[in-house]
């Protein structure tokens, strides 16, 4: 009778299970959905995908190789690098799908989430309640709505997927289970480093909700994950100290990064609960005495209860050293990036703090109902804040002016602004915060790339080249200075040291495919159109689908006499830019120099038919047609 009892019992409770997770499918949609209309940003987007040859040629055995032995500005996640690799390959450049991904993987996390939680603890509603809160909390939506942080929502995947697996194997045993749990910690630490503490997490869950007793073997069982761990951490070190990433302690002096360690746990603590004047980029600025003291305190104060409550309600201890432990590696005390703290970093370390808020509440002994509506209404804040919050991402000049807005002295995003405006047209807009960005930090280099940008643009060559010479002088690692310094240079036929230039960003980055362009097209200036076919060639490799650089090898190939690969040249230019009249016309010259006058003749009229007033254009039509016709009057 029990079984008869108990077998409709269970489908019932799966049946919720399903339906719950249909709907923390439907609230991450129907929040997140929005970023599908969203652009790419200029901010790390252009480095990890759209301006990454590697990246938007989609992928390849050749581009796989490359992401497991290259890094991407210090950062070495070669799973993350491929799944936008897969996404060009799917998508090409549109944000649109970019973003989908995202917001996929994301969902995918919740749902994962909320299954582990149920299955280890046992309880639904709670387990479903820090599931929703996580997938919607305005403090994420830097993680998901920004394609560059691929790399958070993909290690978040895995890191439910390990925990799944690790919930698997503490029931079964086994190596194979085992295997399980090391397969999906080593694919989040491919996705992103910080993944490295989910060894401490899986000790902290053996104490609740698993309930395993504690002794040595447990710590044993975890050795693996640990080495794996430490080797990837000296991976990551050695990768951001090669790309200058890495603050000393002459310019962070170990007593200022505690503080500032205290001061962002607290951070994002309030931020937890009080999730407003958020910014994509927080720098560094003095912090007062009583702040620090202030966080000290609160840590001190939540650290002593959840000890004191340990037996009776382990949940505030476990989740209190998750927050903890899984915040180590990016609060500061080994400081990568110029940033005092970002919002990104609290997307798996927040769960910690969101199980002490779930079991506390279900656990304090008042009504359900009311323990219900409160859960109602700061779901339904989360809601409206992130929603308002995923609008300020809609594009970079919304960004960087919220962020400017509500911080201060953030050069990060005066100079962002500023770079945003530029690629909009708005020069005169884009100097006032390059400046702006320039005074509050004159040592920002990236800054003065830009301010470059804005002068010659605005035909101020002298100014432009003071400002390049800056920026390689605070990073001469800069390619991107060298390279727009070069441009500046050709443009006032100063060739060799154009060159000169080109060459110096290609040896900072090999791979930059317009300096490789322009520095064929310097080449071919001065004559040397075998060597500027080799810069061509080399570019193409890198970016396939160029048409102008097709078009510029052709040139060089027909002033060398090898009319039948110009052609083929321009043909393929042709087809990559059909719109564009000068390719047409390029390509008729190359029939017509071969002596394909009846394939020139239909080039040339195509090409004033997307440019009728063209008269460079119908001279040549004019021209061609005549020698068809002195052509056909002497006959074969």
């Amino acid at each position: 009778m029990a079984k008869r009892v108990s077998t409709p019992s269970l489908a019932s409770k799966r049946l919720v299970a399903v339906w719950v997770c249909a709907v923390l499918a439907a609230i991450t949609w129907l929040v997140f959905g929005q970023t599908l209309r969203h652009k790419f940003v200029t901010y790390d987007d252009p480095q990890y995908v759209y301006e990454n040859a590697k990246v938007a040629a989609g992928v390849s055995l050749e581009g796989v190789s490359w992401a497991f032995t290259h890094t991407i500005a210090g950062n070495w996640h070669p799973l993350t690098t491929v799944s936008h690799m897969f996404d060009c390959q799917l998508y090409g450049l549109k944000p649109a799908g970019h973003h989908f991904t995202n917001v996929l993987l994301h969902t995918i996390a919740v749902i994962l989430l909320f299954l582990v939680l149920r299955q280890m603890t046992g309880t639904l509603w709670r387990s479903a309640f820090v599931a929703a809160l996580f997938a919607i909390h305005p403090l994420h939506v830097e993680s998901v709505a920004w394609v560059s942080e691929r790399k958070d929502v993909l290690a978040g995947l895995c890191w439910m997927l390990a925990l799944a697996a690790y919930r698997r194997y503490v029931r079964r045993r086994g190596a194979a289970a085992y295997l399980l749990v090391v397969a999906a910690f080593v694919l989040g630490l491919l996705a992103k480093p910080t993944v490295v503490t989910l060894p401490l997490i899986l000790l902290l869950l053996d104490v609740w909700p698993l309930r395993r007793p504690w002794n040595a073997r447990l710590l044993w069982e975890k050795a693996p994950l640990l080495l794996l761990s430490a080797a990837v951490s000296a991976l990551t070190v050695v990768a951001q100290r090669g790309a200058g990433a890495m603050a000393s302690l002459e310019s962070l002096p170990l007593g200022t990064r505690i503080a500032e360690a205290l001061v962002a746990y607290g951070s994002y603590l309030e931020k937890t609960f009080w999730p407003t004047r958020l910014a994509v980029f927080y720098p560094h600025r003095p912090l007062p005495v009583a702040e620090v003291a202030v966080c000290a305190l609160l840590l001190a104060g939540v650290s002593a209860l959840a000890l004191v409550e340990r037996r009776r309600r382990p949940y505030l201890l476990v989740g209190w050293l998750w927050y903890l432990v899984a915040l180590l590696p990016v609060v500061g005390l080994v400081k990568v990036g110029e940033q005092a703290m970002a919002d990104r970093f609290s997307y798996l370390p927040q769960i910690g703090v969101l199980l002490m808020i779930a079991w506390a509440a279900a656990d304090a002994g008042g009504s359900r109902a009311v323990a219900s509506a409160g859960g109602v209404v700061a779901l339904a804040a989360c809601v409206a804040l992130t929603a308002r919050q995923l609008d300020i991402w809609r594009d970079s000049v919304s960004l960087f002016a919220h962020a400017s807005a509500v911080s201060r002295d953030n050069y990060v995003a005066e100079a962002n602004l500023g770079a945003a405006l530029l690629e909009q047209g708005r020069r005169a807009e884009a100097l006032v915060h390059l400046r702006r960005s320039a005074a509050i930090k004159p040592g920002y280099a990236k800054v003065h790339v830009s301010l470059g940008k804005a002068l010659a643009e605005g035909g101020d060559p002298e100014a432009a080249l003071r400002e390049y010479t800056d920026a390689i002088r605070l990073d001469g690692d800069s390619a991107t200075a060298h390279y727009n310094l070069g441009l500046l240079l050709a443009g006032q036929a100063r060739l060799d040291e154009a060159i000169a230039e080109y060459r110096a960003a290609l040896r900072i980055d090999p791979e930059y495919a317009k300096a490789r362009h322009n520095l064929g097209a310097a080449l071919a200036t001065q004559g040397r159109f075998e060597d500027a076919i080799e810069q061509y060639r080399q570019a193409l490799a890198l970016v396939p689908d160029r048409g102008v650089t097709h078009g510029n090898l052709a040139i060089a190939l027909e002033r060398l006499g090898r009319s039948a690969e110009a052609v083929a040249e321009y043909r393929e230019a042709v087809r990559l830019m059909p719109a564009d009249p000068t390719a047409h016309f390029n390509l008729a010259g190359g029939l017509a120099g071969a002596g394909r006058v009846d394939e020139a003749i239909a080039e040339l009229r195509q090409a004033l038919r997307l440019r009728p007033d063209w008269p460079e254009g119908r001279a040549a039509l004019a021209e061609v047609e005549g020698r068809r016709r002195e052509a056909v009057r002497r006959g074969p």
